[in-house]
């Protein structure tokens, strides 16, 4: 490596996970072409790597918040681009970060050009997803199975149930860093294609637990929910005393595939999906948008939640370019389901070039993997800068949102003591 060669992380090279860097080179020559690598692995051991080409100026300084990627994994002005372009070197491989207490560990280094230049600098970027402050506690209570974080201090905090798809403490310990109690469960404890019928009394179990914690302040709790977590989020909503605030982010509007059960009954059939309808891709990822049944056929009607009986607030996100469902079509069903309903109990974010997993913001964007449902890997949809926008502007929504409808009670909290 260039001892003249000086890689900088401003403003320093620890931050959370959901924190900007500035990445700044120095003592380059005047208008040096010089190629931006960044590597990383997963939780599975999967290695990621992007790269782009920049041009130093005159001073032969150059900071990816001003310069522009000439080429590589992205073009133009991306400041956090060698992050969310981070790609397997495999196809089909979703970037694995589902545990709290393990930094997102990530080279980032400067190389002379050509494929195989010379490193001349390099720095590790280490970010975290749990705060300073904000405890971790696994819970196993009755059917709970999950994680409560909790931020510093006494409270009193708004409380919220991160309703993953699958386990995954990576929301659920950002929104704690923002002051919330989050206990993170999972729809699916076990594989999906290994499971037949699904309950809702854990979730209630859930909803419960939270609002018994001492230092939880609001009067309900939050439910977050994204996928196959939207319609399961919605129909706790409907059924479940408790619930103040939803958001459901590219869900369903309907009971998807599988059967929703609450105290032993029956309450929503599953709507039905024809998996021949998939359509295969060159890259050997098959879109699913169109395999789910309509919902609202008369023959699959016992499987639509009845929003309308929802009174808690809505706030309803779906991306345009979701290939996984219609969820933006879901959304505007609901939408006017409400409305004819005299509802205004709701509001809607439409992210028009987004796909299906909007993330955090900075994960590495996945434009396919495997599914838990079918057989084969997927294509998500997105036009990644587009995408990454949505994610950015998605999280201040969910904050802002959630805390105008969980407002705190300090005197709730202090009985509870």
């Amino acid at each position: 490596m260039s001892s003249q060669v000086r890689l900088q992380l401003l403003p320093r090279a620890r931050c959370l996970f959901d924190e900007p860097i500035q990445v700044k080179v120095a003592g380059l020559k005047s208008y040096q072409v010089v190629t931006m690598k960044a590597r990383s692995t997963d939780e599975r051991w999967v290695l990621f790597n992007s790269s782009a080409v920049y041009r130093a100026d005159e001073s032969g300084e150059i900071d990816l918040n001003r310069d522009p990627s000439l080429s590589g994994s992205y073009v133009g002005v991306e400041p956090m681009g060698l992050l969310w372009s981070l790609s397997p070197e495999t196809l089909h491989k979703h970037f694995t970060k589902t545990k709290a207490l393990i930094p997102h560990v990530v080279k980032i280094s400067v190389h002379e050009e050509g494929e195989e230049g010379q490193m001349l600098a390099e720095v590790t970027n280490e970010r975290f997803l749990i705060a300073d402050g904000v405890s971790r506690v696994p819970v196993s209570e009755g059917n709970i199975n999950g994680v409560l974080f909790t931020p510093p201090g006494e409270g009193p905090f708004p409380a919220v149930l991160d309703l993953c798809t699958v386990m995954s403490e990576t929301r659920a310990c950002l929104l704690a860093n923002k002051g919330f109690m989050v206990l993170t469960v999972a729809v699916f404890n076990d594989k999906p294609r290994d499971i037949k019928e699904l309950h809702l009394d854990p979730h209630q179990e859930a909803v419960d637990y939270l609002l018994k914690q001492p230092k939880v302040g609001s009067k309900g709790v939050g439910v977050l929910s994204r996928s196959k977590g939207g319609d399961v989020a919605l129909a706790l909503a409907v059924f479940v005393p408790g619930v103040e605030a939803i958001v459901w982010i590219n869900g369903c509007s309907a009971s998807s595939g599988f059967p929703l059960f609450y105290r032993k009954c029956r309450i929503l059939s599953p709507l039905p999906f024809d998996i021949s309808k998939a359509i295969p891709t060159e890259s050997g990822a098959s879109i699913i948008k169109h395999i789910l049944e309509n919902p609202l056929a008369e023959e699959n009607k016992g499987s639509l939640v009845h929003v309308q009986k929802v009174k808690g607030r809505l706030l309803f996100v779906a991306s345009g370019d979701d290939l996984n469902w219609d969820s933006k079509g879901y959304m505007d069903e609901m939408v006017e389901r409400l409305k004819r309903y005299g509802k205004n109990n709701f509001e809607s974010v439409y992210y028009p070039l987004a796909g299906h997993l909007l993330e955090p913001p900075y994960y590495p964007f996945c434009p396919s993997s495997l599914h838990g449902v079918v057989p084969f890997p997927i294509l998500w949809g997105g036009e990644p800068t587009a995408h990454i926008a949505a994610e950015e502007d998605l999280l201040e929504k969910i904050q802002e949102f959630l805390k105008t409808h969980l407002s705190c009670d300090l005197a709730k909290s202090t009985s509870k003591l």
